[in-house]
C-alpha cells in the first residue's frame, strides 16, 4: 500500500558548525553560520557519516544575511536523500556548460554567466538569430549559455527539478516566481546582476492591479528604447497563455498579465512553429501542461514591449521540466507512485544527445538513472562510460513496451536528523536549499 503523499516529509539538512550540529532555522543556526562567514569556516553538511563540505555565503542587500551553499560541482558527493544532492554534472547538460559558461566563486558565493544571446540592441539592428536547425535560443557550446540553457540553469538553482510527495499540492505560480527569483540573485552576467535584467509577472490581483502595474512599469525603465542609442534588453520568465496574430503583426499574451501583451514581428512567429512544434503539439494535446516562455525584450518608446529572441519549455501540472510525450508519461507515473528524484535538463544539449531523464533519489544507497531510450536505439547501457560500473541504469525502451517497474524505494526509516528531535514540516513549495 502507498503512503499518503501528505504523510512523507521532505528530508531536513543538518550542518555540523564549529563541533556542534544544527537542523536549518533551529535556534542558534543564523548565529552559528554567521560566526562561521566570520572566521572562515567551512560547515559540514551530515547527510553522510564524514560530512561534506559546504561554505557560507553573505547575501549582500538582503535581510536574510547569510546562506549555506554547495561547494561548486559536489551536489553528487551528498547522500541522494540530502536537500543539496545533485546528480552528478556529466549525466545531464549541466556537464557542457559548468566552468565555462557558468563558474562560480565561493570566496563571495557570486556565479559569473556567459550568455551565447545579446541584451542589447543597436537601433534599427535586428537581433534575430540565423534561419536554418536549431535557434540560437536553444543550442549553443558549452563556452556560452543559450536562452533555453539560462532557463534550465535558473530552474535547476531554483531547485523546480527536484520533487518530493510531501511537495503534491503545494507549487503555484507564485512559488515558482519567488524561487527563481531567488536563484537569480547573486549571479553576473557581463558585468551586471541577472537579477536586475529578469522580470517575472506578480500573481493576477484586480485589488493590487494599479500597484503591480507600477512596480512593472518601473522595472522596465531601463529597457525603453531611446534615439540613437543602445537598447538595454530585459528577460522575461512567464508562462504562456497565447501566442497569436494581433490587430497588427502577433503578440503573446502571458498569465498574469491579462492587461499587457508582447508584440512579436512576423518573422519571429513564423520560425516559433517550426522551431517548437514539438512543444507546442505537447501544450496543444494535454490540459495539464503549463508552457514556460523565456525571452528577451525591450520596450519602444511608445510603451510596447517587444520580444526578440525567446524559447519555450513545456512543464508537467508540478512545474516538472518535459521534452515529450514520453517524459510526461514518465514523471506522470514517478509522481502518482510517490516517488523522489530530479529531473534532468538538457542545457545546450540538442535532443539527440541522451542524458537521464531523471535521478530517483529516495532508494537506499544509490541514485538511480531513468533513461528513456528511442525506439531502435540498440545501446544496453545509456550515459555509461565502458568501464565504469556507475549508478544502476533503469530503461524504458519506446518500442510499444509498457513502463517498467521502477527501482524499489527505501523502506527504511528517514536519515536521522542526529538532533533528538522530530522533523519539522516542509516549507511551501520543497525542500529549499539554505
Amino acid at each position: 500500500m502507498e503512503t499518503s503523499a501528505h504523510a512523507i516529509t521532505a528530508p531536513s539538512a543538518i550542518y555540523e558548525i564549529d563541533g556542534r550540529r544544527f537542523e536549518i532555522g533551529s535556534r542558534g543556526f543564523a548565529d552559528a553560520i554567521a560566526e562561521a562567514h566570520a572566521s572562515h569556516q567551512r560547515p559540514r553538511c551530515m547527510c553522510l557519516v564524514d560530512g561534506v563540505e559546504m561554505y557560507v555565503a553573505r547575501l549582500a542587500g538582503s535581510d536574510r544575511g547569510y546562506i549555506v551553499k554547495r561547494m561548486p560541482d559536489t551536489g553528487s558527493h551528498h547522500a541522494p536523500d540530502c536537500p543539496s544532492y545533485e546528480p552528478p554534472a556529466e549525466l545531464s547538460g549541466l556537464g557542457q556548460v559548468l566552468g565555462s559558461a557558468i563558474t562560480e566563486d565561493p570566496a563571495t558565493g557570486e556565479t559569473t554567466l556567459r550568455l551565447d544571446f545579446p541584451l542589447a540592441r543597436m537601433p534599427g539592428r535586428s537581433t534575430m538569430p540565423p534561419a536554418g536547425g536549431e535557434s540560437d535560443s536553444v543550442s549553443s557550446s558549452g563556452t556560452k549559455l543559450s536562452l533555453r540553457g539560462l532557463l534550465h540553469y535558473l530552474w535547476d538553482q531554483a531547485e523546480l527539478t527536484r520533487w518530493h510527495p510531501a511537495f503534491a499540492g503545494k507549487r503555484t505560480w507564485a512559488t515558482v516566481r519567488r524561487h527563481l527569483l531567488q536563484a537569480a540573485e547573486h549571479k553576473l552576467t557581463r558585468g551586471d546582476a541577472l537579477r536586475a535584467r529578469l522580470y517575472m509577472p506578480e500573481p493576477f490581483s484586480i485589488d493590487e492591479r494599479d500597484a503591480i502595474n507600477a512596480r512593472r512599469l518601473a522595472h522596465w525603465q531601463h529597457a525603453v528604447a531611446t534615439p540613437g542609442k543602445a537598447q538595454h534588453l530585459m528577460l522575461l520568465i512567464g508562462e504562456v497563455k497565447e501566442i497569436v496574430p494581433a490587430r497588427y503583426g502577433f503578440k503573446a499574451i502571458v498569465k498574469h498579465m491579462p492587461d499587457q501583451a508582447f508584440s512579436i514581428d512576423e518573422q519571429l512567429y513564423r520560425r516559433l512553429g517550426r522551431r517548437f512544434e514539438p512543444e507546442l503539439a505537447l501544450w496543444g494535446a494535454s490540459d495539464d501542461i503549463h508552457m514556460v516562455m523565456i525571452a528577451t525584450f525591450g520596450v519602444s518608446s511608445a510603451g510596447v514591449p517587444a520580444i526578440h529572441a525567446l524559447c519555450l519549455m513545456p512543464v508537467t501540472r508540478q512545474w516538472l521540466p518535459v521534452e515529450d510525450g514520453f517524459e510526461k508519461q514518465l514523471l506522470d507515473r514517478l509522481v502518482g507512485e510517490n516517488r523522489a528524484f530530479v529531473k534532468g535538463l538538457h542545457y545546450n544539449l540538442g535532443r539527440d544527445n541522451g542524458i537521464a531523464s531523471a535521478v530517483l533519489t529516495d532508494c537506499e544507497g544509490s541514485a538511480p538513472m531513468l533513461f528513456i531510450v528511442p525506439a531502435g536505439l540498440n545501446e544496453a547501457t545509456p550515459g555509461r562510460t565502458t568501464g565504469d560500473p556507475g549508478p544502476a541504469v533503469w530503461m524504458w525502451r519506446r518500442t510499444g513496451e509498457p513502463i517498467p517497474p521502477f527501482p524499489q524505494r527505501c523502506t527504511q526509516s528517514p536519515r536521522p536528523t542526529g538532533l533528538g528531535h522530530a522533523r519539522r514540516p516542509p516549507q511551501p513549495a520543497h525542500a529549499e536549499r539554505p
